[in-house]
């Protein structure tokens, strides 16, 4: 299928830095920190059960990457070290993310302002 997105080839933990490293199909490497991997979490716990439902996730500026598990062949769910592993990354996820990193960070960071909270 010529229009198939990019699945993961490899998934490094880097934690020296506290980033996931995915390697697609296409080529593309994408370096995601794992505080905002935690604070863009797809699970229901951070993107509530509609879409006003959205949490602001704060604290996490320290947050680390446990385990990285596969679920399935499109997959993984992410363990980090304020317990939090609900959140299945797929790798159209993983990918979406890398490509608005910046914008969603700074929109993160807007937010957290405007609730008075910090990283």
């Amino acid at each position: 299928m010529a229009d198939a997105l990019p699945a993961a080839t490899e998934l490094r933990v880097r934690r020296a830095t506290a980033e996931l490293e995915v390697d697609f199909t296409d080529g593309a490497t994408v370096r995601l920190p794992a505080e905002f991997l935690r604070v863009e979490s797809p699970s229901a716990e951070v993107q509530g059960h509609g879409p006003n439902d959205r949490k602001l996730v704060s604290g996490k500026r320290g947050v680390s990457i446990v385990a990285v598990e596969p679920v399935g062949h499109y997959a993984v769910r992410i363990r980090f070290s304020d317990g939090h592993d609900s959140g299945i990354f797929s790798w159209a996820l993983l990918r979406q993310l890398g490509q608005e990193q910046t914008a969603r960070w700074h929109d993160y960071l807007n937010r957290l302002a405007a609730a008075g909270r910090d990283r």
